[in-house]
């Protein structure tokens, strides 16, 4: 199944309704855990996780490093260098035209990409910088690698590292990612509030992540948003002590549609500045992205062409945020089967 692709200037039909968003405790049984990890990423592809190994005091010196960088002048902020695509970025989101009421930095998980990033984002202290961010980037990369083996072993994939062992190859693709929300206030010159929707300012506008899997961690400001499959917008609860995990579009087809990425965006606050974190887990640019062989069958049939991680992103890029791209790489099964069937009764 593909998830359905509203955009993010259209506004929603459905009224907002706050229901509960999965809770997964990673102190369980592991048998049990393994099923409420594959019922959370087909129900909603997004849940939230407690008793996480992540240490606090790893969150905590990423947290103050983003909070002293965003404080800057912006003259210093953008010496860090244009997000093209690593380093500062000012409100543009994408090569496309999409814009939100933010600032953020993008760096790739490479150390070596790392270290020569943190002499221009912290230059009095880049090595200090640096080794925080490879901390932190090791500590939810751990993490990921756990939820990634419980999901495949509660969908009864014989190899259990098979999700985690892409993420886990030295040319990995994956990403970390700050994001910065000032408060929108209307009449400040420097953040004048989005037009994107007609009654919310949009920090960042709807969308799905491309990659594997999403680690997210927040301030305690919320803004953050979900869409079910039903199209109903849940507003998710900020807590800066735990992780959410959002289910991206390559473990959409590695799982061939039974998992489904998760659509989201963020809305500005008007008093708090909010500050969020995302890792995002990536296959290397060659990896081969297709879903895996338990998951296709004679009476569920491969749901999507094979293509590259590479392909993928340049795909992505080509299109705007709110966009769509798995329809690009479905297969449509069911169109052709009835086309063909009804030629078969043509006369």
């Amino acid at each position: 199944m593909v998830a359905p692709s509203p955009t993010s200037m259209m506004p929603r039909t459905k009224k907002t309704k706050a229901v509960g968003i999965p809770t997964i405790d990673l102190s369980m049984e592991r048998s049990e855990l393994s099923e409420l990890v594959v019922k959370a990423c087909e129900e909603y592809g997004f849940f939230k996780v407690v008793n996480h190994s992540v240490p606090k005091e790893v969150i905590s010196r990423l947290e103050e490093e983003g909070t002293e960088f965003f404080s800057k002048t912006s003259s210093e902020k953008h010496q860090a260098g244009t997000s093209t695509p690593f380093g500062y970025g000012c409100k543009n989101i994408g090569p496309n035209g999409d814009m939100g009421d933010l600032e953020y930095l993008l760096l790739h998980t490479n150390p070596n990409s790392i270290s020569e990033r943190s002499k221009t984002i912290a230059k009095d202290h880049p090595i200090k910088f640096s080794c925080i961010i490879n901390d932190y980037v090791e500590a939810v990369k751990e993490l990921t690698c756990e939820i990634l083996e419980l999901a495949a072993e509660g969908l009864w994939v014989p190899d259990k590292s098979s999700f985690s062992n892409i993420i886990k190859d030295v040319h990995s693709d994956s990403l970390l990612r700050i994001n910065h929300y000032p408060p929108v206030k209307k009449g400040k010159d420097n953040w004048d509030p989005s037009k994107l929707q007609s009654n919310n300012t949009i920090g960042f506008g709807e969308h799905s992540d491309p990659q594997i899997l999403t680690i997210l961690r927040s301030n305690n400001v919320g803004g953050l948003q979900i869409s079910t499959q039903h199209g109903l917008w849940l507003p998710v609860p900020p807590d800066p002590n735990e992780f959410y995990v959002m289910v991206g579009d390559a473990l959409q087809v590695l799982t061939n549609g039974r998992f489904v990425s998760v659509r989201h965006r963020v809305l500005t606050n008007t008093t708090k500045p909010r500050m969020s974190m995302m890792y995002f887990a990536a296959p290397p640019l060659n990896w081969w992205i297709s879903p895996l062989s338990k998951m296709v069958t004679a009476h569920n049939p491969s749901l999507y062409k094979p293509f590259t991680w590479a392909q993928y992103k340049q795909a992505a890029y080509a299109l705007r945020l709110g966009d769509t791209r798995l329809d690009q790489f479905t297969r449509f099964q069911k169109q052709e089967a009835s086309k063909n069937e009804t030629d078969s009764h043509s006369p």
